[in-house]
């Protein structure tokens, strides 16, 4: 008797301890969208170890390695999984989700960092010391956004006044960089390629920063490599 009693306790504390270890950093309650079938209302938990979609119908768990990326925006956020789709369709399976109230900017930084490969992050921190500021129109096909660049020793931020358009991007996030003149910046990144108009001219010693800081660690400047630069 006394055997199992103390094996029920040892059950019961393993579940404390895994409970514990997967503490919970956020939960929202969360639509998943689905093609051409009705949406699934449930809630959405990003904890220690992954990110969790909890429903009546539908319940899916990705630890933060089997996901390969993810797109965010303050009430937006599809996730691309290693899975492959269904019935051989090309691509990979993507998980999207409309989210009841806004993530938090320091709860998003957390899941870029564990999911730790390149992403698309829409919502950068509010206060985040700055290397230089410069107000920007950020040019794309439909016309664009105006905002303010943020460059930072961290990686470059692009903020709107209503948060659409927005965006953040880690040094780990970039491929190169661009100022074919003063007043042009092309960030291309893993993800996507943004080209920004610049309302004020950018300081020639500000974009050597910004280069040092994506390139220096991993490129010897001195064989004269990357015309990006020049």
């Amino acid at each position: 008797m006394r055997s199992s009693v103390k094996i029920s306790a040892t059950i019961v504390l393993g579940a404390v301890l895994a409970n514990a270890a997967q503490s919970e950093l956020w939960q929202a309650p969360a639509n998943w969208h689905r093609l051409l079938k009705k949406d699934v209302p449930g809630s959405l938990t990003l904890d220690d170890a992954g990110v969790e979609f909890r429903s009546p119908k539908f319940n899916q768990r990705w630890t933060y390695v089997d996901i390969h990326s993810f797109d965010l925006s303050t009430r937006e956020l599809t996730i691309t999984s290693y899975e492959n789709r269904p019935w051989h369709q090309p691509g990979e399976q993507r998980y999207q989700f409309t989210l009841g109230e806004p993530m938090p900017p320091e709860i998003a930084v957390q899941l870029t960092e564990r999911v730790g490969k390149p992403v698309r992050n829409g919502i950068p921190l509010p206060s985040v010391a700055v290397l230089s500021k410069i107000p920007a129109h950020h040019r794309v096909w439909s016309g664009g956004s105006n905002g303010t660049l943020r460059l930072k020793d961290t990686g470059i931020d692009y903020v709107t006044e209503n948060g659409r358009d927005s965006r953040t991007w880690r040094w780990a996030d970039i491929q190169t960089i661009a100022n074919p003149n003063p007043y042009e910046l092309r960030v291309t990144g893993y993800r996507e390629t943004a080209e920004f108009d610049l309302k004020q001219p950018l300081a020639r010693v500000v974009f050597e920063q910004m280069w040092d800081r994506l390139y220096a660690a991993d490129l010897d400047l001195s064989t004269g490599g990357g015309e990006e630069h020049r």
